[in-house]
């Protein structure tokens, strides 16, 4: 019994000790990166991009449900982008409401006759595909179709586009107007490595001010979990994703934001309409593609620390709890879907440092975590806890948290430092040490519903987020 005790014990420690040493590498990767980045970025005159009329062509899609409440704005936040060859698909798919009515009424929409090259199966066009009759509206086009859900809908997007590149954006963000100019970069910069993909930090737009597609005041929210989820972002995207994207092994671009080679895209046969995370996945497939080329040319997926998109992120539990079950879900389903690619070689990087990571930190951490708090029970019941090493144990794990946040914190503040009004730092910091009471419960108890539904339950729900608005000030959140 005491042996199998020590066992136990020791698989715990070690699984911790590889967990807590892996965040201090990426993050330091991450740091190395984001500096590298920053320099090297201070030499680059963008409005060379901006006043080329070869600048290499792009589409944004965007796939519109039940989106009434912030439509107008945000495709007027797309049409506003800073640069000079794009133009803007915006899918409605099936919506229920008046979305497509406030786009006809905003943007002199009419009817047109449009070639669709059906490389990718959808679901039909329902009403039309709409043009406004209004010059300065040239950029925008309109596809009302029926309902097959986003991954179906941004396949319709790629159909249509006939630009070398494509953007894919929740129709819900608001995309900062030199975007386009910092994403494209990595396509453009003279190298012998192939860039299919392209993503950037994305920004929690809740109590920001936004007027007119534009986001003219940032500020820190008052709600508690929104907060929570600020500090998750940063410690995500700066201290996470730059790392892997230096180390050539990012897997996931966030949906709300990317870039995309079209040509690689639809020769992957477009995004996967059976999961629930198909921004994942996609990604993971046309880099499988790439590396079993025959040639095996060099290829990389792109990441910047530019805030290029700001969304809007759930203020209540309920929603917080749906989205990130439908996280959990999709990170399941594209892992369990490219297994073939975990601890081998023939997928360089990506097969033995990513999917590895992936797999024991992401997808297994909250499994870990409930065996561990469950063992503890055990331990507490038969009296068998030496509380000197389980309370340093959770103070390591606690401080560790706070202190990686802090630095992610920091980071922000010595880069783009978008909370700029006076003692907001502090506050963050602060913060820092309420955040993982106040998010970590309920991403633990998302991750194992996620678990539950995945195998479980056949009614598997996308989960749809309730949308506030970005239009005005948002002083509630």
């Amino acid at each position: 019994m005491q042996n199998t005790i020590l066992v136990i014990r020791f698989l715990f420690f070690l699984y911790g000790f590889m967990l807590i040493g892996s965040y201090i590498v990426l993050g330091i990767i991450s740091v190395i990166e984001s500096i590298e980045y920053m320099k090297k970025n201070s030499f680059v005159n963008y409005n060379k991009i901006l006043s080329s009329n070869i600048s290499p062509s792009i589409s944004i899609i965007a796939p519109a449900y039940n989106e009434s409440l912030n439509i107008i704005e945000n495709v007027r936040s797309l049409l506003s982008c800073h640069y000079a060859n794009y133009d803007v698909i915006i899918v409605n798919d099936g919506s229920k409401d008046d979305s497509l009515e406030k786009l006809i009424e905003a943007y002199n929409l009419v009817k047109v006759d449009f070639l669709i090259n059906e490389q990718i199966p959808t679901q039909p066009i329902r009403d039309g595909i709409y043009k406004s009759t209004n010059p300065a509206f040239e950029k925008l086009i309109v596809v009302d179709k029926e309902n097959g859900g986003k991954a179906d809908a941004l396949n319709m997007g790629l159909n249509i586009s006939t630009n070398k590149y494509v953007a894919c954006i929740d129709v819900d963000c608001l995309l900062i107007e030199d975007a386009l100019l910092k994403l494209i970069k990595p396509f453009l910069e003279t190298t012998d490595t192939k860039v299919i993909a392209a993503g950037g930090v994305i920004r929690i737009a809740n109590s920001c001010i936004i007027k007119q597609g534009k986001l003219i005041d940032v500020n820190l929210p008052k709600n508690m979990m929104v907060q929570g989820q600020i500090l998750e972002y940063l410690r995500a995207f700066l201290l996470g994703r730059m790392a892997w994207s230096r180390l050539n092994g990012l897997l996931v671009i966030s949906g709300a934001f990317g870039l995309f080679d079209k040509k690689i895209a639809i020769e992957v046969g477009g995004y996967d309409i059976h999961t629930v995370g198909e921004d994942m996945e996609i990604i993971v497939r046309m880099r499988r593609y790439m590396e079993e080329l025959e040639d095996k040319p060099k290829y990389k997926v792109a990441y910047i620390p530019d805030p290029l998109c700001w969304t809007e992120a759930p203020d209540n539990y309920k929603t917080f709890i749906s989205q990130r079950n439908r996280w959990t879900r999709g990170t399941i389903e594209t892992l369990r879907k490219h297994r073939k690619i975990g601890l081998n070689r023939k997928y360089g990087a990506m097969g033995l440092l990513s999917y590895p990571y992936w797999f024991l930190f992401e997808r297994l951490a909250p499994i870990v975590e409930i065996l561990g708090l469950l063992y503890f029970g055990l331990l507490v019941f038969f009296g068998k806890v030496r509380w000197d090493y389980t309370i340093a144990f959770i103070l390591v794990a606690y401080l560790f948290t706070v202190l990686f946040s802090i630095i992610a914190i920091i980071s922000e503040e010595l880069t783009y430092h978008q909370y700029k009004k006076k003692g907001t730092g502090l506050k963050m910091v602060i913060i820092s040490f309420t955040e993982p009471f106040i998010i970590h419960p309920f991403i633990l108890y998302s991750a194992v519903m996620g678990n539950i539904d995945y195998y479980f339950n056949k009614k598997k729900k996308w989960g749809a987020m309730t949308r506030k608005g970005m239009s005005n000030t948002q002083t509630k959140n």
